[in-house]
């Protein structure tokens, strides 16, 4: 059944849009069929292997479970394994992509440590001698083959039009807020690997990004009428808060008609702080409740925590004096430790400890959008934004700045996966905020007059054009904080200069790198040639620059001294959600363009 309609007619070509939201807990799959003439309905993948036929739930657990090093079961199906020794089981996997600046210092404690302990943040290792890429191209491959099965069987003339488009499906892949290139890299790689697109070039040709925060807003907009209360003007935020990231941005409605479009008001926020932490807060709690208690050991925590999570963390509102997990069966008794018949009973107290420090982060990321704004509604979404707990902070926190806290009636667990099908489709954000500053590496011509220049002297080099250089200067490309527009693009002049003519043109290769300090920089690493701290390469650009041969130009430099050299561009695109470039040059005032690759930098260390 379509759970959202597009009211327009579909006039393009006959194509199936598909979109995963991998989670770090749960994943779900949307889905939509679009054709000439028909009016494009959404659905969700509702039937999983290994799930009960009766279930009809779209979200599925991001688990893969292990036998020496072999992979047996996935999402669903995976769930009867767990807890079984015999077996190693992947979880939470998606933290290790993670990149330091979604890092904060004050992370929840481990697994096994002590409450007082300082705070250190630790992930799920990975089952022994699998790599973190067949985790996920193992996964993807499970959901993927899950997502053919269901659109072939519920689907009429399902398996013939699998047949004729599953070769150009487009795939949209959500990703949290704070993920760049370098995870788009990897999430490309692996769904080469997992077959769902054939090469690099296959992968660029059909795969697409897009924010959770971003494909969170499509979905509430789809939800809610938005008639009522959205304007012109207006300005609003969108949390979507998630099993490990909470994504917050801001927006600022631009029109109405013909179409709803709007903008990022700033950039937007990435907390590592979702509901998976809550969890971990609990075990430590639990850990050192029953540190003395016969349940002390590791298996039976883990067995709290699971009906924690299932259902004590989703019920609780701040209100409930006393808070059972039913975790055992009726002989399991330790009275001295409140332990009667399986049960255990948390307080109010104890329970708002596994929120507090979670929530708080979440409020603080918020608050960065909020400050100095009017903004009159803050729309909540995602797993962990169905607690009622987080809820009554949020409306405590932002109620008493004049923001109502908004939510959509339907569960909005799904919310990433059906709106990044409505994102592919509508495109409503017009223009979006850099989160950080890109720029590339020059040469900066040496001025020994220049006392920060000359510090640097020894780092100089002679071109063929009798100029001195100096290398590691930084070029912006697009500063933090500044507006994108959706067709945005940025023209960047290269010279290339030899001393002798050569048969053939060297191969490109251009690093970009994003500054991620308060300050701007004029250099990308100091004087001993050692990278900032606060910079880090994101891609390569790499080109072949033979076409460009017949531009090449005889010239005398400043010396007097003849030399070869030719100029050309790149043009960068930066409007999408993913980075983009092609070469132009001219040969006789004849404009001449040609490919571009991008390659990530490696999301893994």
């Amino acid at each position: 059944m379509a759970t959202q309609t597009n009211s327009q007619v579909y006039q393009g070509e006959e194509k199936i849009i598909v979109a995963i939201d991998l989670g770090t807990t749960h994943t779900a799959v949307s889905f939509a069929h679009a054709y000439p003439g028909s009016q494009t309905g959404i659905r969700m993948v509702t039937r999983w292997k290994g799930q009960p036929e009766a279930a009809g739930d779209s979200k599925i657990p991001t688990i893969v479970v292990y036998e020496q090093g072999e992979m047996i079961a996935a999402g669903a199906e995976a769930r009867e394994f767990v807890g079984d020794d015999a077996y190693e089981v992947s979880r939470w996997f998606k933290l290790h992509l993670h990149p330091d600046s979604m890092k904060i210092s004050d992370e929840p404690p481990a697994y096994d440590s002590d409450i007082g302990a300082s705070p250190a943040m630790e992930i799920p290792p990975l089952p022994s001698n699998v790599t973190l890429t067949e985790v996920y191209s193992d996964f993807m491959r499970y959901v993927f083959d899950g997502f053919r099965t269901f659109f072939q069987q519920t689907t009429l003339n399902g398996v013939a039009i699998w047949d004729r488009l599953c070769s150009s499906i487009i795939i949209v892949l959500t990703i949290p807020n704070g993920w760049d290139s370098r995870q788009q890299g990897f999430l490309k790689q692996t769904a080469q690997e997992a077959g769902i697109v054939q090469s690099e070039e296959d992968a660029d040709l059909r795969i697409e990004f897009v924010t959770e925060g971003e494909a969170s807003v499509h979905y509430v907009l789809g939800k809610v009428d938005h008639q009522t209360w959205l304007k012109k003007g207006t300005i609003f935020a969108v949390t979507d808060a998630g099993g490990s990231t909470v994504d917050s941005t801001l927006y600022v409605c631009k029109a109405l008609e013909p179409k709803l479009e709007l903008e990022e008001v700033c950039a937007s926020e990435c907390v590592q702080a979702g509901g998976v932490f809550v969890d971990r807060e609990a075990y430590a709690l639990l850990t050192k409740k029953l540190s003395k208690s016969k349940f002390k050991d590791k298996g039976s925590i883990s067995d709290m925590v699971e009906k924690f999570e299932q259902r004590t963390k989703r019920i609780f509102d701040g209100s409930q004096e006393s808070n059972v997990i039913e975790f055992g069966s009726r002989r399991d008794n330790d009275r001295k430790y409140g332990i009667i018949q399986g049960k255990i009973t948390l307080t109010a107290s104890e329970v708002r400890t596994a929120f507090d420090d979670i929530i708080k982060r979440s409020t603080e990321s918020c608050l960065k959008l909020l400050r100095g704004r009017k903004v009159k509604y803050l729309i909540l979404v995602g797993g962990f934004g169905e607690s009622p707990f987080l809820r009554s902070r949020f409306e405590e926190e932002f109620g008493s700045q004049g923001t109502d806290i908004v939510t959509v009636e339907e569960p909005s667990k799904k919310a990433a996966a059906e709106g990044a099908v409505m994102w592919y489709s509508k495109q409503m954000v017009s223009a979006r905020v850099a989160r950080f500053t890109i720029g590339t590496g020059i040469l900066v011509l040496f001025d020994p007059a220049n006392a920060e220049l000359w510090k640097r002297r020894h780092q100089a080099i002679i071109r063929p054009d009798g100029q001195t250089y100096l290398p590691d200067g930084f070029e912006i490309l697009v500063a933090k904080g500044q507006l994108i527009p959706r067709n945005f693009s940025i023209l960047t002049t290269y010279c290339t200069d030899y001393s002798k003519k050569p048969k053939h043109l060297d191969h490109f290769e251009e690093v970009l790198f994003a500054w991620e300090g308060e300050e701007t920089t004029k250099w990308i690493a100091d004087a001993d040639g050692k990278l900032f701290p606060q910079i880090r390469p994101i891609c390569t650009v790499e080109a072949n620059l033979t076409p460009i041969l017949a531009g090449l130009k005889k010239v005398s430099n400043r010396l007097g001294f003849k030399y070869w050299k030719t100029d050309w561009d790149i043009r960068f695109f930066y409007g999408g959600t993913k980075l983009q470039a092609r070469l132009e040059w001219k040969v006789k005032n004849k404009a001449c363009q040609g490919p571009i690759k991008v390659i990530p930098t490696s999301a893994l260390k």
